[in-house]
């Protein structure tokens, strides 16, 4: 038996290749087992499809065989604004799951890409890209977002300082790591925001000396938010929300 959901915004499944209102389309496989299994609805029910890249659909379920959940979308929704500076995080890559757990956090609050980095003090090693794309996707889900970040294969740091090309660079540093990096914030909030930027964290025991002199050669910026040092899973969702501040951008 199903039930209906009467919310204004109704329970969301991602679709990758939703086109729009045209025609029927099939849930992925595991967003209409999470329909059937989990929220126990059936055709008729009232949902929300949206394709991770922005675009979002009132939609209603015409049928259901198995984990086999087709819909009709609808009327366009209009999801959570984006911020207009778009934000990449490059993270080193940190024991257990706690990267699960950064990930979860700065989709949420809108960062567009997410790089996990090898650096040299990293005791962690690379996870598979799809499980961080589900923890992505379920946590835009939840907080009603239509984008999912887009998650990069591991790189080591070198590969990733070639490529670094973002109009802003920043690098978050421990207090005593760069006698500038407290001045850095202070800078920004005199500059005009970014079309782009890119954030750079470090690991559970923190940058080595070399690895700042390389990133500043290449136009990063060191960044400190405080006297204090933060933990690694900590530190990211931090330094966005006070960046998003002074960008007046939340």
């Amino acid at each position: 038996m199903s039930r209906r959901y009467t919310a204004a915004v109704p329970p969301r499944f991602h679709v990758p290749e939703l086109s729009g209102p045209t025609e029927v389309i099939s849930l992925p496989r595991d967003e209409g087992r999470h329909l059937v299994r989990v929220l126990r609805l059936g055709e008729g029910a009232e949902i929300a499809v949206f394709d991770g890249r922005g675009r979002e659909y009132r939609a209603h379920v015409t049928s259901v065989d198995g984990d086999l959940v087709r819909v009709q979308p609808g009327s366009r929704l209009e999801p959570a604004a984006e911020p207009v500076v778009t934000v990449s995080v490059a993270h080193a890559l940190l024991k257990g799951r706690k990267l699960d757990d950064v990930l979860r956090d700065l989709t949420m609050v809108g960062v567009s890409t997410f790089q996990p980095l090898e650096t040299e003090r990293v005791e962690a090693r690379p996870r598979d890209v799809s499980r961080w794309t589900r923890v992505a996707v379920a946590s835009a889900k939840q907080c009603g977002r239509a984008v999912v970040p887009t998650i990069a294969p591991s790189l080591d740091l070198a590969s990733y300082l070639e490529g670094a090309d973002d109009d802003v660079r920043l690098m978050l540093v421990e207090p005593r790591a760069a006698d500038d990096a407290a001045d850095t914030l202070s800078r920004l909030s005199g500059e005009p925001p970014p079309a782009r930027a890119t954030l750079m964290v470090g690991p559970e025991g923190g940058w080595s000396p070399d690895e700042i002199v390389r990133a500043r050669d290449v136009g990063f910026r060191p960044l400190t938010l405080g006297r204090r040092t933060w933990r690694a899973d900590a530190a990211a969702l931090c330094a966005i929300g006070v960046l998003q501040y002074v960008w007046r951008d939340l």
